[in-house]
């Protein structure tokens, strides 16, 4: 959760000075008041404007910045190799066997090259001079900025058969470039410690930095990246593929059955690359991922809204031409034809204009109407000389639309329905007195059993409970219609009050109307849902049934944090008639234990369900929040890796491959020590 702190560089002021900044402005306002920040101590003094946050994910964005320069260079054809390390003090560096940095004397301003990149915003050779035609880096505040964040930075320059250094302590030259003797080899390597006074813990994660090392791998296909763990080598690994964008599509659908080869193409038009894959699978989610200049664009843009245009109208004519589809019927929708697609768009272009400073967006308006042009003349071309791949591809487009219309009908009666009692399980539904959802809680509990002493258990004001019976339906692997039509599942939908958006998978055309809407979370009647199951493995899968529905059907509640588990204990130890321990695991039993010192008249009792709880137990251990232990789901879209890793796991747990589960498993298992509580 947020909260408000003072930046770690900010000296700590007076109580007067407090009282003066916070309300009461000197009126003695004057031009001595004036601050002009000079080198990089504007990113010391302000860092989120420039990497976003001092958080774990502000301290691998350094990471990202230098690696980034590295890739620069393979996108001009001068780098083929990069190594990435996590140094046994935990420091970081990158070294590429580029052409490196230039060490020269600047014409200028008379210093190093090399220390004006370093140590100057708004430095390099990224503004269309002659050093890089296709970069990602458009500001040259990158590896000025990880320099000015680090307690010190050393680069290495190998050009011209010289080798030369220069070291850094928080952004300030310790000496001069210098020479350091003769070398055959070239590149830049780039060494730095994160500054603890910056960070607010400086840990790395060996799968953050891995995962946009494997995607800049993916996406290019010439360059071989190596990553090394000095403290852990069972981590190191090396990153090659030279299938591309084509190895990424297979990648993501390995999860899935595909219904044919990935599809792909790739041209050069006015100066810019346009390079797509695709792929469809049996399933019915669309997975489009997009990169402008290796940057994943996560909100799309002009390349994106290009793409999909011409999706969409391919698959239209070659149906209609095919008479797949009558002159008296209606034309697929966007949603339709991208029912279980897999897509990656990736161009390179000139002078990238992305929306805001988080470049999650292409904003370069000729870019559509080139996606567009080369995507329509590719796939018209393949669905020509493929005839068999391109009626599978329609005939799995014809079944998405009758899918999304069944879908349709199936949730407009459950917004017409209004009443919670319309459906069955519903009407086992304990409502509490208070309305206002910041103050409610829902209780979904496994069973009417559990049910009945969750209802005596509970605070009847603000308290409600909802009785499941068993294990919901596996959304993961039920198209929409048949999951709206799961009798649990309407009662969870009604009971929350918020409807669904059964536009789950995939996303509307931006000039279509989207086939639902019907997700508002200012409906939703309570703050707090928790979900209360027996502490075993058939409630750990309850409880992941319910999260995969969550996930996929009402994301906004993961988001907003109204998704909890309760943690009901395992054991009883009583001890004579009036001492009593509820313990939550073996280990806190055994912890219990050590402390009684009356190891006479002990009586310890293992709960088989919350069934065994009687209420006054239940609303001891459980629900009363004066004591209970709750555990907050959160998700964050934003986050890539983050997204990424969810994603995968539903797929892979949930999904239909068994052996991907079953591998699943068994490569996560050394890792769970607490199976029930790491979420």
């Amino acid at each position: 959760m947020a909260k408000a702190s003072r930046s770690k560089n900010s000296p700590k002021p007076t109580d007067g000075q407090e009282q003066r900044d916070i309300g009461h402005a000197s009126s003695d306002y004057t031009a001595a008041d004036i601050q002009v920040l000079k080198g990089l101590e504007a990113v010391r003094q302000r860092p989120a404007m420039f990497i976003g946050d001092t958080s774990v994910r502000g301290l691998h964005h350094l990471f990202n910045e230098v690696l980034d320069n590295s890739i620069d260079e393979a996108l001009a054809g001068h780098c083929d190799r990069i190594v990435c390390t996590v140094h046994t003090d935990n420091s970081l560096s990158v070294a590429d066997n580029g052409r490196g940095i230039p060490v020269g004397i600047h014409e200028e301003y008379k210093i190093s090259a090399l220390e004006i990149v370093m140590c100057t915003l708004h430095a390099g050779a990224k503004f269309g001079g002659g050093g890089y035609r296709i970069t990602g880096g458009l500001h040259g505040v990158g590896v000025s900025c990880v320099n000015a964040l680090s307690e010190w930075c050393e680069v290495t320059v190998q050009r011209d058969g010289k080798k030369h250094e220069q070291r850094y302590e928080r952004g300030v030259p310790v000496a001069d470039v210098k020479l350091l003797g003769n070398t055959t080899e070239r590149g830049t390597t780039t060494r730095w410690m994160a500054d603890p006074e910056v960070f607010e813990e400086v840990k790395y994660d060996s799968n953050i930095l891995k995962t946009r090392i494997r995607e800049l791998a993916y996406l290019n296909s010439n360059i071989t990246i190596e990553f090394v763990n000095e403290q852990q080598p069972d981590q190191n690994e090396l990153f090659q593929f030279k299938d591309g964008i084509v190895a990424l599509v297979e990648h993501i659908n390995e999860t899935h059955v595909s219904l044919h080869k990935p599809i792909y193409f790739k041209r050069s038009r006015d100066e810019t690359e346009i390079e797509v894959a695709l792929q469809y699978h049996d399933g019915y989610k669309e997975t489009l991922i997009t990169y402008a200049n290796n940057i994943n664009t996560i909100e799309g843009g002009t390349h994106a809204t290009g793409a999909k245009t011409a999706l969409t109208r391919v698959i239209n004519q070659y149906a209609r031409k095919m008479h797949f589809i009558k002159e008296k019927d209606v034309n697929l929708l966007g949603e339709d034809v991208r029912g279980g697609l897999t897509l990656v768009v990736a161009v390179k272009l000139l002078h990238p204009q992305f929306e805001g400073q988080t470049k999650t967006k292409l904003g370069n308006s000729e870019i559509e109407g080139l996606v567009t042009s080369v995507f329509h003349e590719c796939l018209t071309e393949f669905l020509d000389e493929n005839p068999d791949v391109a009626r599978r591809i329609v005939e799995k487009s014809l079944t998405e639309q009758r899918a999304r219309e069944a879908a349709r009908k199936v949730a407009e009666a459950v917004r017409r329905s209004g009443a919670v009692e319309s459906y069955g399980l519903a009407a086992k539904l304990a409502d509490c007195s208070e309305k206002d959802p910041a103050k409610t809680e829902l209780f979904i509990v496994e069973g009417d059993s559990a049910g009945g002493s969750a209802k005596g258990a509970r605070d009847r004001r603000y308290q409600a409970v909802l009785p499941i019976k068993g294990k919901i339906l596996n959304v993961e692997r039920a198209r929409v219609d048949k999951a709206l039509d799961n009798e649990e599942i309407k009662a969870l939908i009604s009971t929350l009050g918020t409807g669904i958006d059964v536009s789950i998978w995939r996303e509307h055309d931006e000039d279509e109307e989207p086939s639902s809407n019907g997700f508002d979370i200012s409906r939703l009647r309570y703050g707090k849902v928790i979900i209360l199951t027996d502490a075993d493995v058939d409630g750990e899968h309850i409880r992941t049934l319910l999260l995969t529905f969550f996930y996929r059907y009402m994301k906004p509640l993961l988001v907003n944090g109204h998704i909890y588990f309760a943690q009901p204990p395992l054991f009883t130890i009583k001890v004579g008639k009036n001492e009593r321990y509820f313990a939550q695991s073996e280990e806190e039993r055994d912890e219990i234990l050590k402390t009684i010192k009356r190891k006479k008249d002990v009586q310890i009792t293992r709960f088989k369900g919350l069934g065994e709880m009687n209420a006054e137990q239940l609303e001891e251990t459980t629900m009363n929040p004066k004591e209970r232990v709750l555990f907050r789901i959160k998700y964050d879209p934003l986050d890539q890796i983050e997204r990424d890793h969810t994603e995968d796991v539903f797929s892979r747990l949930m999904g239909e491959r068994v052996d991907l589960r079953r591998e699943f498993i068994e490569s996560h298992a050394k890792e769970a020590t607490d199976l029930d509580w790491h979420y």
